[in-house]
């Protein structure tokens, strides 16, 4: 065998060697970035069944003492009407966030009204 060929298949096999420690690092780093969730590769959104989005099955059911029960409460002890921040500061929220995601739910479901920016008791 000349000496070239052989410089050739040693150059071959470090390569590939090379190769598979490569392939074992990217796995480890692959796997270390799964771990960190968001600090890592970004996904098409929320996981599955996380709630948002949720289009499909049946509505889910709240259990009494939420605070969306508490916000039906306060208003439906306002017959005149309320607005969302008036709400909130009754419940002692920081921000009407919260609510300006509840409470179209609730109007859904009939246990609130709205008009204008004002909720009202369900009819």
């Amino acid at each position: 065998m000349p000496a070239g060929s052989q410089t050739l298949d040693k150059a071959r096999a470090l390569l590939e060697q090379r190769r598979k420690e490569l392939h074992e690092e990217l796995r480890q780093v692959e796997t270390a970035l799964s771990g960190l969730g968001a600090a890592g590769r970004k996904g098409p959104g929320r996981p599955p069944g996380s709630g948002a989005g949720r289009t499909k099955g049946p509505k889910r059911r709240r259990r009494g003492g939420t605070r969306a029960d508490q916000a039906v409460k306060i208003i439906n002890s306002s017959p005149d009407g309320i607005g969302v921040a008036e709400v909130a500061k009754q419940m002692k929220l920081n921000a009407p966030n919260y609510l300006y995601r509840v409470l179209p739910e609730l109007e859904a479901e009939g246990k609130i009204r709205k008009q204008g920016s004002t909720y009202f008791p369900g009819s």
